[in-house]
């Protein structure tokens, strides 16, 4: 028989990198201006790369849900309109619990995947797959 120790060992082996944070997950709020009559969010891709998705797809989400045209420039994002940074912070708050956060285990370690068409968020914590019901 194997000691404790051993199996203990070899099952921290075989746990994924990357997966084991202990902190808590929480979405940055936005930073930003309006200038004239478009609103800068200063930090978009740091946004960005906490959600863990491609900018271009939190783009459109936020276009669509906003109803206004924006575009991606070095770091910033940058909306063709005024918009309080509240309703921002709301939307891309919707994103994350529609797009990122699992919803079994509540943790962000997910990724989107397309089976047949249908759009599944897969969490690599839990193993669970769920179909992603809003459309980007």
């Amino acid at each position: 028989m194997t000691s404790y120790e051993e199996l203990l060992s070899r099952g921290i082996k075989k746990v994924p990198k990357g997966i084991q944070s202990k902190e808590r997950f929480e979405i940055p709020l936005t930073k930003g201006y309006v200038e004239k009559t478009k609103t800068i969010i200063t930090n978009f891709m740091d946004i960005v790369e906490k959600l863990r998705r491609e900018p271009k797809q939190l783009l459109k989400y936020l276009q669509r849900e906003l109803a206004a045209p924006g575009f991606i420039d070095k770091r910033k994002l940058i909306i063709g309109r005024k918009i309080s940074s509240h309703i921002i912070n709301e939307k891309i708050k919707k994103y994350a619990n529609d797009f990122v956060i699992c919803k079994d285990c509540n943790k962000p370690d997910t990724k989107l995947i397309r089976e047949n068409r249908i759009l599944l968020l897969k969490c690599q914590a839990c193993g669970a797959k769920h179909p992603v019901k809003a459309r980007l």
